[in-house]
């Protein structure tokens, strides 16, 4: 069954010999539009993707892990965040294999909508696919833009307490440092960028574990308590919140564009890079969860850089040391932008550039030029108006990237190299598929479920991010 539907690709014959097609949309192989050829023009190397990957996944949500814990306690969150690692890696392993599958018999798919329709055999799947992708991309980008202007906020009334700007200003500059940034016309001209992101990421988690250590040692933090609710119920919706976040932190839901950027064949390549970025997971994920826990148990924030700087009483590190870490963590949010854009700008350019003239012609200069500053502006705007971010984060892990980073990998995977349906890879796929799909729904409905305990706190337009 499965190698019948993956042979629909290639064009599948009915009962009369004729060929016949599906209602799938069209998957293009190369360069044929503008999206392919520019955005997503294949040219890098394996260590080009490790660092689009390591953009895409290692960001500042590592500073919420101490509170997915707190959601857990120190067994079953440290067992989780190891079990999330393997099976994330796990699933972005399958899934290129998968594409090197497509690649073998003819056809590199450079989109994750267009695999995903083509071996799932279904019209739907790529409406479903781009729709959540895209949800997750804006989502993404806005919350960039959002912590970054908080970041600068921070920085700010550190030095002018009284002064005048307000968070919205700091959103404005950030989405125009932005917009002049996402000028550089395709996704392989990110590497030098994503490059100093993998090094801002070190950077900022070794400066913050640094402080957790410090503060866990002084007198001024709060006695450390890693209790649980008392309340079963509580603790079931905590504990399912956290593995919402965890997925949230893990996910990236863009492999198959980044795979894309690779020069063919290709084939082996992603595995490298997959190599490379999880050497950076592993150091800091790890890191920054025991250390923000260990220092703050119960009472840890959703962004362990808020408990370091409460906001009463003195910093529990030092001010510059503090400083480069908001300073890392806000260079880091331009790239996570940046990155994260590529998909509706490839989405934009595909029907709006012209692959056969220049990408820096006037035919293509102009559409892109504005097309990019639209959408930046938008998000911006989504940005100052809905100024919470920490509750969002497990409601787009449940939604978003439990079906696109834990479900279709496995599916895809079982349906397109058809292994025995009693081997154990097929049952380990299913059972894994199975797992976090239910995971997801009650994932959702728990971080749901916060999101609207947590409504009395949200203003439109405020001028304090929620956490």
């Amino acid at each position: 069954m499965a190698p019948a539907a993956f042979d629909a690709e290639t064009g599948a014959t009915n009962g009369n010999g004729a060929i016949s097609h599906a209602t799938k949309p069209p998957a293009p192989t190369s360069g044929t539009d503008a999206g392919a050829a520019v955005v997503l023009e294949s040219k890098g190397t394996w260590w080009h993707a490790g660092f689009h990957l390591t953009t895409a996944i290692v960001g500042p949500t590592v500073l919420t892990l101490p509170y997915a814990l707190r959601g857990m306690g120190w067994a079953l969150g440290l067992t989780l965040l190891s079990v999330m690692a393997a099976v994330t890696l796990y699933e972005y392993s399958l899934m290129s294999r998968v594409l090197d599958h497509c690649e073998a018999r003819g056809r590199r798919h450079i989109r994750f909508r267009e695999l995903a329709a083509d071996v799932l055999g279904s019209g739907w799947m790529f409406y479903f696919v781009v729709t959540v992708q895209t949800t997750i991309n804006t989502g993404v980008s806005i919350g960039a833009i959002l912590l970054a202007a908080d970041c600068l906020e921070i920085m700010y009334t550190s030095l002018a307490p009284h002064g005048p700007l307000k968070l919205y200003h700091f959103i404005i500059i950030v989405a125009v440092v932005l917009a002049f940034l996402s000028q550089l016309p395709s996704f392989h001209s990110l590497r030098h960028i994503n490059f100093v992101s993998l090094l801002l990421s070190l950077g900022y988690t070794i400066l913050v574990a640094a402080a957790c250590i410090r503060a866990g040692l002084s007198k001024n933090v709060p006695p450390k308590d890693y209790s649980l609710s008392s309340s079963k119920s509580e603790q079931t919706f905590d504990a399912f919140l956290s593995i919402s976040i965890l997925a949230s932190v893990f996910g990236n839901g863009i492999l198959p564009e980044i795979q894309a950027t690779l020069a063919p064949p290709a084939a082996g390549k992603m595995m490298k890079a997959l190599v490379l970025c999880y050497s950076v997971v592993v150091f800091t994920f790890f890191l920054s969860s025991i250390t923000g826990y260990w220092a703050f148990g119960s009472h840890v924030q959703s962004n362990v850089l808020k408990s370091l700087m409460p906001d009463s009483g003195p910093a529990l590190a030092p001010t510059w040391l503090l400083g480069v870490a908001v300073l890392f963590v806000l260079l880091q949010l331009l790239a996570i932008g940046l990155v994260y854009s590529q998909v509706a700008y490839e989405i934009m350019e595909k029907s709006s550039a012209d692959a056969a003239q220049d990408r820096f012609s006037r035919r293509n200069l102009v559409p892109r030029l504005l097309l990019r500053t639209l959408y930046l502006a938008f998000c911006a705007f989504m940005a100052a108006m809905l100024p919470f971010f920490g509750d969002i984060v497990g409601v787009v892990g449940a939604v978003g990237f439990i079906p696109l980073d834990f479900v279709l990998p496995v599916l895809m995977y079982n349906m397109a190299l058809a292994p025995p349906r009693r081997s154990p890879v097929f049952l380990a796929n299913t059972a894994v598929m199975v797992l976090f799909a239910g995971v997801g729904a009650i994932g959702a409905f728990a971080s749901i479920r916060k999101l609207v305990l947590d409504a009395g706190k949200f203003k439109l337009f405020s001028n304090n991010v929620v956490d």
